[in-house]
């Protein structure tokens, strides 16, 4: 999502990033499934901010040359969230995205006090990253994981999320495409971009990744 950069700056940045994004987020939805009554994440072991609980091999490894990943999602029960409230599973799916834009609004905020010095870009070669080229690329990986987790397609949090908000026909449409998803998500990512030189992704996280790092840095 953020480009092949296998700079040793570059790769310390997003490996810190990795740890800390990925680990939260996925703390934050077993930490709300808890809170509304669903122990299945505790008794799996993912109540936890050990990043060794979270982490998936591949996706950390995505993260780590392209600045895009992923983490094991947490298992959680539906029908013990349903039962305890009809938006529940809605609120544990958001606690994800939630916990990312937290977290890139304070690194934000040093950088609005203007508590961090503005650097040059690096020079090519760097072993490690200056603060902020840290805190930037903390703060927009983690607004790319929020929005792209907000896509309403499973396995994405979107689709739990929006499945509480659409309206009937569209949930209805929303069960269709379920099963798809995953193949519908990698067309959008390669097949669609290459075939017609539109790409989705920059309408559903470019443009607006563009319009909240205005909002939060300057």
């Amino acid at each position: 999502m953020l480009g092949l950069n296998l700079e040793p700056a570059t790769l310390i940045s997003r490996l810190l990033t990795l740890v800390i994004a990925l680990t939260v987020h996925e703390f934050a939805h077993a930490w709300s499934a808890y809170r509304l009554g669903d122990t299945t994440a505790r008794d799996a072991g993912r109540l936890t901010l050990n990043p060794l609980a979270h982490l998936d091999v591949m996706g950390s490894l995505m993260l780590l040359v392209a600045g895009f990943g992923w983490a094991k999602p947490v298992p959680v029960n539906p029908y013990v969230l349903q039962r305890r409230s009809p938006s529940a599973l809605m609120w544990v799916s958001l606690a994800g995205p939630a916990s990312n834009f937290l977290m890139a609004l304070l690194a934000a905020i040093p950088i609005r006090l203007g508590l961090v010095p503005v650097y040059e870009t690096l020079s090519q070669g760097a072993f490690l990253p200056t603060l902020w080229d840290f805190l930037v690329t903390f703060i927009v990986i983690n607004l790319v994981l929020m929005l792209f987790n907000l896509i309403p397609l499973a396995p994405l949090d979107g689709d739990k999320i929006a499945d509480y908000f659409f309206p009937p026909f569209m949930k209805r449409f929303l069960d269709v495409i379920r099963p798809y998803g995953p193949i519908i998500l990698l067309a959008l990512l390669f097949l669609v971009p290459r075939l017609t030189g539109f790409d989705p992704l920059n309408v559903l996280i470019g443009q607006p990744l563009t319009l909240l790092l205005g909002l939060l840095l300057w």
